[in-house]
């Protein structure tokens, strides 16, 4: 039996899995590392660490599978940004996590200036701190001698992916796919390369850049603890989970519910750019085929349960949440802003932080728990009715992350949007994209990967007016606050 090894790197872990050709889960490891928070907004993690967890994580399943791996797939937390010394393959400062805000001062300028019109368009980003370019920016400007050494070509720039392939491959290559290029900012995905404007726009020499390559290239030979394994698959982590749920077809649509929530949907090879805050990117390049997509980007999702088990104290485990959920979705009119590091889609706000609102001596526990479920509803609920204003047929809602092993959340967001959900069995469709992009890169037909839908979620149709009326006051809630900040 044919083996493949994906190699999943996510913003709070790292995790290796060994899946066979018909996509079935051998074997897996996981390890998690922190992060670091050094002033307000930022967010950043020791690459040493992102590396070690990666390394540790494939000898564990490696050591369990004696049988030859045939390829392996790279999925990766895009936009974080790393900088390393050619010289001595050492980071010259810290990996800026994709949800760090420090920039938004400089990308505030550059929209005050008129350049969003034209970074749109080549882009089909809008200028924003989650976008790799500013990060660089700052790294540039901010770490002594760094500049220099940029421009004396002593040092490289990539987003995870990058910085894994040149450690973990036995020619230290220096390469990105195009998923993860087309969210730096610096890259035109109309001529799919590099944009020398851009490259001006944020002052940033092209020499420190990788070669762009398709998801289903060549990156290199994998050497660890005497093994060689060919990388035949790189793709950026919400582009994997698009090809890990089959959605190949035009209008077919996946929404992953990780640490942030990404909404994303395959437009094949129409660049469809709408001016109400969805971005436009690469979707996959496989056999020579590129396909674009439209992607709602949430900031805060697992993160929100997360700090309501560790910093609030709700629950002691995640899965626990699902017994405070109200099954009638009523908060006692609490609401939650879900904005620990900004808003993104539609809002794209770096300034506004969280809250409840609503909150009185007759509210409990499980109210605010509600509310803040809710809030990851309802911002999905956002981004598909922007979909529908602008004539993008949905042909297909499919769903995956952790969060989704969550029932009640499952049913919670079916009556939100009143949609059939479609859940796959094997919800880590994240680590099986870069699975299926390695087969792919083996030789496999696209035409063969099938999906496995394990459970449709129906919406109650009877409680529509509740959740409508209750979607439209969390809505002048979220305004009111931006307003209030402006």
């Amino acid at each position: 039996m044919t083996k493949f090894l994906a190699i999943d790197q996510g913003t709070t872990s790292s995790r290796a899995i060994v899946f066979s050709s018909e996509q079935k889960l051998i074997t897996d490891s996981q390890q998690e590392y922190s992060l670091s928070y050094p002033h307000d907004g930022w967010v950043e993690a020791n690459p040493v660490d992102i590396l070690n967890t990666v390394n540790e994580t494939i000898n564990n399943v490696l050591n369990k599978t004696p049988e030859a791996i045939s390829s392996c797939g790279i999925t990766n937390q895009r936009e974080t940004t790393v900088i390393w010394s050619s010289k001595t393959g050492e980071a010259i400062y810290p990996a800026i996590i994709w949800q760090d805000r420090r920039t938004h001062n400089l990308c505030n300028e550059l929209k005050s200036k008129g350049y969003e019109k034209m970074v749109r368009e080549k882009t089909g980003l809008v200028i924003d701190p989650y976008f790799s370019a500013t990060k660089i920016k700052w790294i540039l400007d901010n770490v002594e001698g760094a500049r220099k050494k940029a421009e004396s070509g002593e040092l490289m720039f990539g987003t995870i992916d990058s910085f894994l392939l040149y450690n973990l491959t036995k020619e230290k290559v220096h390469l990105t796919d195009v998923t993860n290029a087309s969210r730096t900012m610096l890259f035109n995905i109309n001529t799919m390369d590099w944009d020398q404007d851009l490259l001006k726009l944020f002052d940033i020499p092209d020499s420190i850049l990788p070669e762009v390559k398709p998801c289903d290239g060549e990156f290199g030979t994998l050497v660890t603890e005497g093994k060689e394994i060919k990388i035949n698959g790189v793709i950026g982590d919400q582009q994997s989970a698009l090809v890990g749920q089959t959605c190949f077809k035009s209008g077919d649509m996946k929404s992953t519910y990780g640490t942030g929530c990404f909404l994303m949907v395959n437009t094949k090879k129409d660049i469809i750019k709408l001016d109400e805050g969805l971005l436009t990117t690469v979707g996959y390049q496989l056999n020579n085929e590129v396909n674009y997509a439209i992607e709602g980007s949430i900031y805060s999702c697992g993160n929100i349960i997360q700090w309501l088990r560790d910093k609030m104290e709700f629950f002691q485990h995640a899965s626990m949440s699902e017994e405070y959920l109200n099954n009638n979705g009523s908060s006692n009119n609490v609401h939650f802003l879900p904005a620990f590091n900004g808003l993104g889609a539609p809002y794209w706000n770096s300034e506004v932080r969280g809250g409840f609102y609503g909150i009185t001596q007759d509210s409990s526990k499980a109210d605010m728990i509600t509310a803040a479920f809710k809030s990851i509803c309802y911002q999905t609920r956002d981004i598909t009715e922007l979909l529908q204003e602008n004539n993008i047929e949905i042909s297909s809602l499919l769903i995956d992350g952790g969060m989704t092993a969550n029932s009640a959340f499952c049913e919670m967001l079916s009556c939100v949007l009143q949609e059939n959900i479609l859940k796959p069995a094997n919800i880590e469709s994240t680590a099986l994209g870069a699975c299926v992009v390695a087969q792919i890169g083996e030789g496999e037909s696209i035409d063969s990967i099938q999906s496995n839908i394990e459970e449709t979620y129906e919406p109650r149709h009877d409680m529509k007016d509740f959740f409508d009326s209750d979607y439209h006051s969390w809505k002048q809630y979220i305004n009111k606050t931006i307003s209030n900040i402006k």
